[in-house]
């Protein structure tokens, strides 16, 4: 009888393995060198987190590979791209004649697609008694796919995989072609003699996304704030890319979003068919399938399989943080944040990078409300807004991209959280204000005049803080009604009557105005 062949002979046959019908295959097993740019998710609001399992951003990936063509029409299969490349996005230059075609190898190696691509193939079963350990070994043919019960043919006749409630292991010859342990770009070209050509390939991939997270210390009479940044770059794909040249761009492209099949690398579920006597068998909704993972129990190249980064669960997400600080370039209407030095973008992974330290910004605490000038129905607490200007005078005056700000204020010896926002993307000299949270001590309450019933209503802001706050509110009322301020100059927002005042600590401040509803 035949014995399974080392793990090694395995990956071997692996990548040697020619499809059916190609003369000669050439395989890039890596890259020499290899460039990440990342692109943000174009829909997600800066107030969005990123979701690691569900990253909708991309990356274009720029790769230098040394591939040695023979001469004549060859397949050229790249290994190690990512997972989520787009296929028609790919651009593969220095080839001597170009190219003839591409494709994506869609299958990867699994347990499910090892079994598929087996079938009516010969294949060599092990069992193992529970009562003795005795191994019996014999061959057998795969008569079914991997879905429901896995049918073999044995000598003996036909039997399922696995319910005859021994161990059972199937072990593999060889590794039957078209099938990739890491996924694969193959294109075919010709050459008119053998020649070694530096390759670059770039694509596009789905799978990746960035924001930035801001920190913002405020000072004791809050009056400025000490402002920090990360980078955050994740990645949801299942390929690693070592000593990667990094960078992520800001700003929204134009781009149309390509959905693609993702790589089939599945597992095996296995269903048996009842066994004993009729009132022993259970009903059909208590039947649960014995799922075949990568375990001792699995399939052989199980080994190999195991070694495969993309068949691991990868829901444990890895933040690495790094020393190094990105820096800004202009890429055209665009902003482009540059790594100096070579990191690794790592599969299912985040990693965070400095990009902004700014000591000293000068800023406001505002308090403010919107609101619509007849509702009585309670009182309102203010929303605390974060103000400055992007301006060198005001300590910033440099591009800020979007995403979560934490502002944090000293307390007891210890850093207190006061609050989270948002910022959205900023221009140097636009105004930049990030909501914070309610304040419950800073209250708006609207009741009708008692000394003017008609029309006319009172707004009391209460503030029970120690200090004297900056209030803002305006007025949103029905398009056509009548709004008018008794004794006090409003301002305008948005189209909006707005009132501003200083509420002094411990205190309230008053503003009376009538409003003339328009006729229906």
């Amino acid at each position: 009888m035949r014995r399974p062949r080392a793990l090694g002979a395995v990956l071997l046959i692996l990548l040697a393995a020619a499809p059916a019908g190609a003369q000669q295959v050439v395989t890039s097993a890596r890259p020499e060198q290899v460039a990440v740019t990342v692109y943000r998710a174009p829909h997600r609001n800066a107030d969005e987190a990123l979701q690691p399992g569900w990253l909708n951003g991309y990356a274009l990936i720029s790769e230098t590979r040394q591939v040695t063509i023979p001469a004549g029409e060859s397949e050229i299969r790249f290994e190690g791209v990512a997972g989520g490349i787009i296929p028609q996005s790919a651009i593969v230059r220095g080839l001597p004649e170009g190219i003839v075609e591409r494709n994506r190898d869609a299958w990867l190696l699994s347990p499910e697609s090892l079994l598929d691509r087996s079938l009516g193939r010969r294949v060599h079963l092990r069992r193992t008694s529970n009562a003795t350990g005795a191994v019996t070994e014999q061959d057998a043919i795969v008569r079914s796919g991997a879905n429901g019960a896995v049918v073999l043919q044995t000598a003996a006749g036909f039997e399922a995989l696995r319910c005859t409630g021994l161990p059972e292991t199937l072990h593999y010859e060889g590794v039957p072609a078209g099938l990739s342990a890491r996924p694969t770009l193959s294109v075919r070209a010709r050459s008119r003699e053998p020649v070694t050509a530096t390759v670059r390939l770039a694509y596009l991939a789905n799978g990746f996304d960035w924001q930035a997270n801001y920190v913002a210390n405020l000072s004791a009479d809050g009056s400025h704030v000490e402002l920090f940044a990360w980078l955050t770059l994740a990645s949801s794909d299942e390929t690693s890319f070592a000593n990667a040249s990094t960078q992520a761009v800001a700003g929204r492209l134009n781009r149309e979003g390509v959905e693609i099949d993702a790589p089939e690398a599945a597992p095996i579920n296995l269903t048996c068919w009842p066994q004993g006597r009729t009132d022993q068998i259970p009903d059909q909704s208590e039947i649960t399938g014995v799922r075949a993972g990568l375990d001792a129990a699995g399939f052989v190249a199980e080994d190999a399989l195991n070694e495969l980064p993309q068949l691991r669960a990868a829901d444990a997400q890895n933040v690495v943080v790094t020393a190094q600080r990105a820096v800004q370039e202009n890429l055209g209407d665009l902003k482009l944040y540059r790594i100096p030095e070579p990191v690794t973008v790592a599969a299912h992974s985040q990693k965070q990078v400095a990009f902004l330290q700014q000591p000293n910004v000068e800023v406001s605490l505002v308090y403010r409300h919107r609101l619509d000038p007849d509702d009585t129905s309670r009182a309102y607490p203010a929303q605390r807004v974060l103000v400055t200007r992007n301006r060198t005078r005001e300590g910033l005056g440099l591009p800020l991209p979007a995403g979560g700000v934490q502002v944090f204020a000293a307390g007891l010896g210890r850093p207190i959280l006061l609050g989270e926002g948002a910022l959205r993307d900023r221009a140097v000299g636009e105004d930049v204000e990030v909501e914070i949270g309610e304040a419950p001590g800073v209250r708006a309450e609207i009741r009708r005049d008692r000394e003017r019933p008609r029309d006319n209503y009172v707004l009391t802001i209460t503030n029970d803080q120690t200090l004297p706050v900056r209030y803002e509110i305006e007025f949103d009322p029905d398009e056509g009604d009548g709004f008018s301020a008794n004794g006090a100059r409003l301002g305008r927002r948005n189209g909006h009557p707005l009132w501003l005042v200083t509420v002094p600590a411990n205190g309230s401040a008053t503003l009376r105005y009538r409003l003339r509803k328009a006729e229906s």
